[in-house]
C-alpha cells in the first residue's frame, strides 16, 4: 500500500512513559486524511504523540503508521514526506524571512530557481512579502509564527503537524492562521494540530480527539462530541436577558420550527435562542477539567 492511498495515520497500542509515568497508555486510532486536532488538558500527552508520530521520539511498545509506514522502520522515507512546526518558532533569527525559507529549500533538494519561486509563494500566501527581507529578530510574534510554517510548508509535505500552532498569538493573528490551515486541506495537504483552544478545533478539525488519563477518551466531529453532552434547546428570555425556561429539542430546522411555532401561539413577544452544547462543556465533562 503506498501513502497515496493508505490511512492518514494508525496507532495500534501506542504507549509511552517516562521515568516510570507512564503518558500514553496503549493509544489505537485510525485517520483519514483532513484536518485533524487532538485537545487534552497540560501534560496529557499531546505533545509526546506528535512526537512519535513525527518520528522523533520512538514509542515503548505499539505501532505508528503515518501515510502507510512505520514511523521506525520507515523513518527516513517518511521524513521526507512529513513536516513539524513546534510550540516556539524554529526560525533563525539572524537571517531574513526570505533567507530562512531559502535555506530550508535548498535543504530539501530543489533547484535554486525552484526554491525561489516557492519561497516566494509562501511569503506573499502568508502576508510576509514587505517583511521579505527584514531579520526576523524584528519580526512580531505572530510574524515569526507564520514565517515557521511556511518554512514548514516549503518542502510540499503531504501531512504537516502543527503543536498549539496559534498559542500566544492575539486574535486577529489567530484568525490569519486558521485561514491558512483552512487553504492547506484545500490544497490537499493534510493538518494534525494539538490545541488548548477549542474555538479553533470547533472551526477548523474535521475530527477531534480528546486525549486524558492517556487514553483517547472520546473521538468524532465537533457535532458528534457535543451530542455526548446533550441536545439543543430552545431558550425562553425575560426583557433582562435571563433565561426564563429551557425546552429540549433534537435540533433539526423541523423540530425546531414545531416549537416556535407553538411558542409564538402562546407567547408572541417571547424572546428566545437555540442553544446547543459547547465543546468547553465537552471538555469538562471528558477531562473534568476546564479548558485552558
Amino acid at each position: 500500500m503506498s501513502y497515496t492511498d493508505a490511512p492518514l495515520i494508525e496507532l495500534h497500542g501506542v504507549a509511552k512513559g517516562f521515568g516510570g509515568n507512564e503518558v500514553l497508555k496503549g493509544l489505537d486510532l485510525t485517520l483519514p486524511p483532513g484536518i485533524h486536532a487532538l485537545l487534552g488538558p497540560n501534560g496529557a500527552g499531546k505533545t509526546t504523540l506528535v512526537n512519535i508520530l513525527s518520528t522523533l521520539t520512538p514509542a515503548d511498545s505499539g505501532t505508528a503508521r503515518v501515510l502507510g509506514l512505520d514511523v521506525r522502520r520507515d523513518r527516513k522515507r517518511l521524513q521526507g514526506l512529513i513536516s513539524l512546526t513546534g510550540q516556539y518558532a524554529a526560525v533563525d533569527e539572524r537571517l531574513t524571512g526570505a533567507e530562512n525559507l531559502h535555506m530550508m529549500g535548498r535543504l530539501f533538494g530543489p533547484s535554486r530557481r525552484d526554491t525561489a519561486a516557492r519561497s516566494a509563494d509562501l511569503l506573499d500566501r502568508f502576508d510576509l512579502a514587505a517583511a521579505a527581507g527584514r531579520r526576523v529578530s524584528d519580526y512580531s510574534g505572530g510574524m515569526r509564527r507564520k514565517l515557521d510554517i511556511a518554512v514548514g510548508l516549503i518542502g510540499r509535505p503531504s501531512l504537516i503537524f502543527l503543536d498549539e500552532p496559534t498559542t500566544g498569538l492575539d486574535t486577529r493573528s489567530r484568525q490569519t492562521l486558521w485561514d491558512e490551515i483552512n487553504a492547506l486541506a484545500g490544497d490537499g495537504t493534510s493538518v494534525f494540530l494539538t490545541t488548548q483552544y477549542l474555538e479553533e478545533a470547533d472551526v477548523l478539525a474535521d475530527r477531534i480527539m480528546v486525549l486524558h488519563g492517556g487514553r483517547i477518551v472520546a473521538a468524532g466531529t465537533a457535532s458528534q462530541l457535543k451530542e455526548r453532552v446533550g441536545g439543543s434547546t430552545i431558550q425562553l428570555h425575560d426583557g433582562q436577558g435571563k433565561v426564563t425556561r429551557e425546552i429540549a429539542t433534537r435540533g433539526s430546522a423541523l423540530d425546531v420550527s414545531r416549537h416556535l411555532a407553538a411558542l409564538a401561539a402562546e407567547r408572541p413577544d417571547a424572546q428566545v435562542t437555540v442553544r446547543r452544547p459547547t465543546l468547553d462543556e465537552v471538555f469538562l465533562q471528558l477531562t473534568g477539567k476546564k479548558a485552558a
